[in-house]
């Protein structure tokens, strides 16, 4: 089973676009894609899965992509004092994957809650410093748990140890001419860290 945990520092920083870029070049892993929300998109229920990939949504572009599932998953507040149950959305979330499922999750909080093969975060700007445009508090607190950043770029590059946090190691930043075209430099530092013996 293999884990992935995409995030980003704003709205609108290409996780989507990123995520599908993932499903498409590492086609081998059957993906079961899952986007986590805090808002309420007026489905029925806390867990929903896509079925039609036609369509603008970010859930219909992961089977476009080439995804075998495709799921949204609300986290709700009980009240506006509490925290979203990102729990128990999880809980009712799990049932739908068989053994050895393997995962990719469009969210910052979730990697609070699961243990990801890789958790990548989408950076701002390809700059070694953090972006200085507004960032969410969710992307500033799942940065520790990244294992690199990603970045919008004029081409394909790395910097091997671009981000250094205090207590971490440093971490590699990977410059994407486009974001929904995976560089072989990521491939290859990526593969090693999934499963090794992905289903067939």
């Amino acid at each position: 089973m293999a884990i992935v945990v995409v995030g980003g520092s704003s709205q609108g920083a290409g996780k989507t676009t990123l995520i599908c870029g993932l499903i498409a070049a590492l086609p081998q892993f059957h993906w079961n894609a899952v986007k986590v929300t805090t808002h309420d998109h007026g489905q029925h229920t806390p867990v929903w899965e896509e079925t039609e990939p036609e369509g603008e949504t970010d859930t219909a572009r992961y089977l476009a992509a080439g995804a075998a599932h495709s799921f949204l998953a609300t986290a709700l507040a009980h009240d506006p004092s509490s925290e979203p149950d990102f729990t128990s959305v999880l809980d009712q979330l799990w049932p739908n994957f068989g053994r050895g499922s393997n995962l990719i999750f469009e969210s910052n909080s979730v990697v609070h809650h699961v243990r990801p093969n890789v958790c990548l975060m989408i950076h701002a700007s390809p700059r070694r410093e953090l972006p200085l445009p507004e960032r969410k508090p969710s992307f500033l607190a799942a940065l520790g748990h990244a294992d690199a950043l990603v970045a919008l770029s004029d081409a394909d590059n790395i910097i091997p140890d671009g981000l250094s946090l205090p207590g971490l190691q440093p971490k590699p930043i990977f410059h994407l001419a486009a974001l929904q075209h995976i560089s072989q430099e990521m491939l290859a530092w990526i593969r090693p860290l999934l499963d090794p013996s992905p289903r067939s």
